[in-house]
């Protein structure tokens, strides 16, 4: 089973960018569908953004336009490229990891703290 390690959040002002890393071990990176979710104060996680093994990719509707999900498999890496902040992106990202050929196999990450404030 896949062990995610995310990093690159931190303090944003509005309109700022950020980029999320989530980096992989333990398998084969380039089976695994990747995505980001989100869970801010008080909330219920949400679903960001996916990626698939071919690189087709999806985001919700809040995210759309502004962010971008892309994977290097020659890293074992996926990324969270964060543009145009809002405060109400402030939340603690986390990845997801499911193996494409058996869905109920999936990781998650520690999570990374993302602060979009002035």
């Amino acid at each position: 089973q896949v062990q995610l390690v995310e990093s690159g959040g931190g303090l944003v002002q509005p309109g700022g960018s950020l980029r999320l890393s989530c980096s992989a071990s333990g398998s084969i990176f380039s089976d695994y569908v990747m995505a980001w979710y989100r869970q801010a104060p008080g909330k219920q996680r949400e679903w960001v953004a996916t990626i698939s093994t071919g690189s087709n990719t999806n985001y919700a509707d809040a995210v759309k336009g502004r962010f971008t999900i892309s994977r290097d498999n020659g890293k074992n890496t996926v990324y969270l490229q964060m543009n145009s902040l809002k405060p109400e992106d402030t939340a603690v990202y986390y990845c997801k990891a499911v193996l494409l050929r058996v869905p109920s196999i999936s990781s998650w990450g520690q999570g990374t703290q993302v602060t979009v404030s002035s």
